[in-house]
């Protein structure tokens, strides 16, 4: 049995009405054409839906059940359209955001509290990933954005991806308190041709980082130390065993026996870049997300030179 949605509104409009005259009046139809549709529409259900008699029509028992259900359907289809506003207005919806750890630690809460304060109705849920776990979540498609980093011998120029740049990223040097340039705010990297260095393990892209920055200054560096993260390479210098090169982003909780220099911009800047799929619209809650880090990085002045700590 074919339900046509049309005539059975059409029907609810006569019972609303009162007649089929006044159904037609108020939506613009022929007293005729809204005859020839409801009969089409018994036709359909193979019952009669309106009993004709001198007065006027009266709805059938069948006629009450098609409108009884038009009636919840109009509930369903304003709901529908109030969700569907509310997504358009970014009140609600979903937002699947990918991120790396710096990025994570460093500026996102910052968006995301902005984010949830703006945009309550909205679920987020945030992955944090290294570069090749990122981009594996975009192209199956199982978060809708990405925070990514490059360096400018490694550009990413991945198929399938729009990217935007978000800030420069720029490198800094870490020492101990106690270290000979620790009075200083910025030091060369020439200066530093006899330190040891700390460095990351399991080749981190800071090691080249670290190899390129000082084979530009005619040396090669002297590794003392591979930490599994910042946090354990700022333990290191701080405990004298050398200096390290360490990413801005990085520098979000600093200790108190440590010092940030900076270097003139003869290291290497990371370019930070927010990615997403080039054949997939964004929807307005990644539009707002974007347009919040986007504030987040103005107004946090991350690709400023930072002043020493």
């Amino acid at each position: 049995m074919h339900v046509d949605i049309g005539r059975s509104r059409l029907l609810a409009a006569v019972a609303r009405y009162g007649s089929m005259t006044a159904a037609a009046d108020r939506l613009a139809y022929t007293p005729s054409a809204v005859s020839q549709q409801i009969r089409k529409l018994e036709t359909e259900l193979g019952l009669r839906v309106l009993a004709r008699h001198a007065k006027g029509v009266d709805l059938t028992d069948a006629g009450r059940a098609v409108v009884e259900h038009v009636a919840g359907i109009e509930r369903q289809l304003a709901a529908l359209r109030e969700q569907l506003e509310d997504i358009r207005g970014a009140r609600a919806g979903t937002l699947r955001l990918g991120t790396f750890p710096t990025f994570g630690a460093s500026l996102l809460p910052f968006a995301i509290t902005s984010f949830t304060s703006r945009h309550p109705g909205v679920s987020l849920s945030v992955r944090s990933a290294r570069l090749t776990g990122l981009l594996d979540l975009l192209h199956s498609r199982e978060i809708e954005m990405a925070v990514l980093w490059d360096y400018e011998w490694s550009r990413l120029d991945e198929p399938g991806l729009s990217v935007h740049e978000l800030l420069a990223d720029p490198t800094r040097l870490v020492v101990s308190r106690s270290h000979r340039l620790a009075d200083r705010d910025a030091v060369g990297v020439d200066e530093l041709a006899e330190e040891r260095w700390i460095t990351r393990a399991d080749h981190h892209p800071v090691v080249e980082v670290l190899l390129r920055t000082c084979q530009s200054a005619g040396y090669e560096p002297a590794v003392a130390f591979e930490a599994h993260d910042y946090q354990e390479a700022q333990a290191m210098v701080a405990a004298g065993l050398g200096v390290a090169l360490v990413p801005q982003l990085a520098l979000s909780g600093v200790r108190e026996d440590v010092r940030v220099l900076g270097l003139g911009g003869q290291a290497p800047s990371r370019r930070i870049m927010l990615a997403s799929s080039a054949d997939r619209a964004p929807s307005p809650v990644g539009t707002a997300m974007a347009r919040i880090l986007r504030q987040v990085v103005r107004e946090g002045g991350w690709n400023r030179e930072a002043p020493a700590s």
